[in-house]
């Protein structure tokens, strides 16, 4: 077991989460010198892109802009990583924008260890001169306050038991729910908005702090013809085999199922190792949302990429229509109730896999692909299904600025507008896409324009050295919906961490930088000169 590092009992700048936003958080303040500590539930870092295995969801022009240069910097580190220890195609080595994985969810699909190794080499520099401590295995437990300011957090070690508490100048909150924003008492909306708060028209009439967002225990396959790699019958497959949500064109093991975009109802298609050319593989949903073959949709893996005999399958990332879990929130129900959902997800998936090898159709007329083999290696658990659940929607500071409908639908705002904020501080692109939620609403997806983010959007009305770095920010249940994807996140942790150091550093207040226009000018030339782009080109609607 590798030794852990000591706990420090004060720190500069604490960030609680270590998935993306809280890496970037970490990164960020640490490259300002500031000293930081990082922590995280999981035993790695890198959140959505890591234990919960979801390959990145971004805009149509990430490879040209609309991105910080750190976030740039870790997806080059990522193309490189293959060229330098995979052994790919001599097409595969020539300049140009390699996809690991040929999937068409995005430009860069890849495998959760990879993401990894780059992620911890982009923090080694900082852990090696002191300045960072990253503590994994950590949760929050509870936090001090002293009015407005959040003095220390308490972290638990989820192996045994012990607890750590770290006082801190500055507390960011990078948690994948917001955890540490309940522990805080910082006000906070959970769920689903009514429909009169923000007058956002696909708000619900009423208020519903449990209708949120499903999540998705998702997992990695590869497919060997020949071979049985089925796994013992799920204890509740049975239920799940029979189960047909009220809003489902049948049942939700089989390929049928709602197109997000019109709920209509299509068929999905599955073919293990189609034999295609990876290089063909033009990932832009904007032009296709290239979702409706599930093999290729999340390929981590693509065999043919590679010199002859290197790969015998492909690898694909599970999480898919099939397996989104809505029947019980995630956030709300106290630690009973969300063990409960959890369980509940992963058993799904496992019932998801055995469906699959046992019962699905294929497109030769039989039933069932044996040959799936769940990859525990590829997500680094014993049972193959991700370290922790993917998690669309979390606890929402109530923030300085919350962005609304209003600010991002392009139906609202035309496709040139949305709105220009004067505290911008980043960009983002993402339709307001919604997965079924808990409340039992079916897909909600819709049309939205490039955006930019507030700094208002990260920062509390009330506590002062508290930021969000992630899926808390300002948003609501709606505009969760484009604001909750990899570039933004690690955007809204990189701008976190910045704030706390510049707040140091010129011995100022967050609020007084969000609200005092030369301030904020000082503060906008420091991610300027960081890569932080805060504003988009002359782009057209998304």
């Amino acid at each position: 077991m590798p030794i852990s590092p000591a706990v420090p009992a004060e720190t500069e700048v604490l960030i609680v989460g270590g998935g993306l936003g809280g890496v970037a958080a970490a990164l960020a303040a640490c490259r300002a010198g500031r000293t930081a500590v990082l922590t995280e539930e999981t035993d790695w870092i890198g959140g959505q892109l890591t234990s919960q295995a979801v390959p990145p969801d971004e805009h149509p022009w990430v490879e040209q802009f609309g991105t910080t240069a750190s976030y740039r910097a870790l997806r080059d580190g990522i193309r490189a990583y293959y060229r330098q220890w995979y052994p790919l195609r001599a097409e595969a080595l020539e300049p140009g924008q390699l996809n690991p994985g040929a999937g068409r969810v995005s430009k860069l699909c890849h495998e959760p260890r990879v993401a990894l190794a780059v992620l911890e080499a982009m923090l080694a520099p900082h852990r090696a001169a002191g300045r960072l401590t990253v503590l994994t295995e950590q949760r929050p437990v509870a936090a001090e306050t002293d009015g407005d300011i959040v003095r220390a957090v308490t972290i638990e070690d989820v192996r045994d038991g012990a607890r750590h508490t770290i006082t801190a100048r500055y507390v960011i909150d990078a948690t994948e729910t917001g955890e540490l924003t309940d522990l805080a008492d910082v006000e906070h909306a959970l769920g689903a908005e009514a429909r009169a708060e923000y007058d956002e028209p696909h708000a619900p009439e009423a208020a519903d702090p449990l209708n949120q967002q499903g999540i998705t225990a998702c997992f990695a396959l590869s497919h060997h013809e020949g071979e049985n790699h089925t796994i013992d019958r799920p204890a509740d497959y049975g239920f799940w085999r029979a189960h047909r949500p009220d809003f489902w064109p049948g049942p939700l093991l089989g390929f049928l199922a709602p197109d997000p975009r019109t709920l209509e109802a299509v068929a999905r298609t599955f073919e293990p190792n189609p034999d295609v050319d990876p290089l063909d593989v033009n990932a832009d949903q904007s032009a296709d949302a290239g979702d409706k073959e599930l093999w290729g949709f999340r390929r981590i893996l693509a065999r043919r990429l590679h010199r002859p005999g290197a790969f015998d399958s492909d690898i694909t990332l599970v999480n898919w229509p099939l397996n989104d879990y809505w029947l019980k929130p995630l956030i709300g129900a106290g630690e009973e109730g969300a063990a409960q959902a959890v369980a509940e997800a992963r058993q799904l998936s496992l019932s998801v896999l055995y469906w699959l090898q046992t019962e699905a159709p294929r497109p030769d007329g039989g039933t069932g692909f044996p040959g799936l083999r769940i990859r525990p290696d590829i997500t680094g658990t014993e049972d193959g299904l991700a370290k922790a659940p993917y998690v669309r929607e979390s606890r929402r500071i109530k923030a300085v600025t919350t962005v609304t409908e209003h600010d991002v639908a392009i139906d609202l705002v035309g496709p040139y507008g949305g709105t220009k904020h004067r505290d911008s501080v980043g960009v983002g692109a993402y339709r307001i896409d919604l997965h079924p939620s808990t409340g039992g609403d079916n897909y909600i997806d819709i049309g939205s324009v490039p955006f930019e983010i507030p700094l208002g959007a990260l920062i509390p009305r009330r506590v002062r050295n508290l930021f969000a770095a992630g899926k808390n920010l300002g948003t609501t249940h709606i505009t969760n919906g484009c604001f909750r994807l990899h570039p933004v996140e690690w955007n809204a942790g990189e701008v976190a961490g910045t704030l706390a150091a510049h707040c140091l550093e010129e011995g100022v207040q967050p609020h007084q930088v969000q609200a005092e226009d030369k301030r904020f000018e000082e503060f906008g030339r420091v991610l300027d000169r960081a890569g932080v782009q805060r504003h988009w080109p002359d782009v057209r609607g998304y």
